[in-house]
């Protein structure tokens, strides 16, 4: 990990963010542990556990068997038994072969046990398209597990949320799911010396701004920041929320920013038919229908499996120009300069 010029801040990256966060957490504390496929002697798929096993040994840096149902389940009964699992499934669509364990076991015992059983899991996974791995591999269903009471569902967006999600996560005695976008494992950036554990119940302004408020999480959120700077080029202004903690919402920030701006866009790499961005914007419907001085925009994915070839990829998912087509659509009232209001 290089240094840079200024002693409060380091230059690291997305993936060894997480992977010093497991360390931390590995060191800290002698009843977690880290299970999944391929997470020990190879390093894990992406990289994430690259010389955790040689650090911590086989007990707790555990590869398991080719089957996300076992093995998860193994981290249900482990928490139940008071240890600190923290589950790796390869990729998001895999995690669907332990459904029936997030869903039925993970998410209900506590309240099928009238409070009695604890599941304090961590399950990581990595979420997202746009590196050409085709429809299976591509998949943002993280909408789909926000939908599940009982669990918390976090996406680190940012290096430093990718180095201090961890620790509070394992500290919430529910499930808690983090997907982590395979877009932003290799990006790098400063990481500040005095960066603490995230408050996993409040979404992040990244951005401030007067006249639209652009809503992201995950991958989508470089996208969202990018867009915010071309607007603002054009002499718009763009508020940039993180939503961070997709379940549960922050309708506060949320809901604060809109009342602000009066204008909104949410950004959303699932499926538009009934995703997250449609829970979004019926609760800002809701809550914020007089504060609104325009329909709330969506940008999501192209209702098809993803396509392979890059360019057709591209075109499926969002991107910033789509954001900024959008943000400009809500913004299309605004009066001109000087202008009475």
């Amino acid at each position: 990990m290089a240094t840079t010029g200024d002693p409060a801040e380091r230059k690291t990256t997305y993936r060894e963010a997480l992977r010093d966060a497991l360390r931390e957490a590995l060191a800290a504390d002698g009843r977690v542990f880290l299970m999944g496929e391929d997470v020990g002697r190879y390093g894990g798929c992406f990289g994430v556990s690259l010389g955790l096993l040689e650090e911590f040994g086989p007990e707790r840096i555990r590869d398991a068997p080719l089957s996300e149902s076992a093995f998860v389940g193994a981290g249900i009964g482990a928490a139940l038994a008071g240890m600190r699992p923290i589950v790796e499934i390869m990729t998001v669509n895999f995690s669907l072969l332990a459904l029936d364990q997030i869903l039925n076991n993970a998410a209900t015992l506590l309240h099928m046990s009238g409070g009695q059983l604890a599941v304090p899991i961590v399950i990581r996974m990595t979420t997202g398209a746009g590196r050409q791995l085709a429809a299976q591999h591509s998949h943002s269903l993280e909408g789909w597990y926000a939908h599940i009471p009982g669990v918390r569902v976090v996406a680190p967006a940012t290096i430093a949320d990718a180095r201090h999600m961890l620790a509070p996560a394992l500290a919430d005695p529910d499930p808690v799911l983090i997907f982590e976008h395979g877009g932003l494992y290799n990006a790098s950036g400063d990481l500040a010396a005095d960066a603490g554990p995230v408050d996993l119940d409040h979404a992040a302004i990244r951005r401030p701004g007067t006249d639209v408020t652009l809503i992201a999480y995950g991958g989508s959120l470089p996208k969202a920041m990018a867009a915010a700077d071309e607007l603002g080029s054009g002499g718009i202004s763009a508020e940039v929320v993180d939503l961070r903690t997709l379940r549960p919402l922050d309708d506060a920030t949320i809901g604060g920013s809109v009342a602000r701006t009066h204008r909104a866009v949410v950004v959303d790499e699932g499926w538009r038919s009934g995703s997250l961005a449609a829970e979004i914007s019926a609760r800002l419907t809701e809550q914020h229908f007089y504060d609104l001085d325009a329909p709330v925009e969506r940008v999501c994915s192209a209702e098809v499996p993803m396509p392979y070839a890059r360019r057709l990829e591209e075109a499926a998912l969002p991107q910033v120009a789509g954001i900024v087509a959008a943000a400009r659509r809500t913004v299309g009232a605004l009066p001109a300069v000087g202008e009475a209001g």
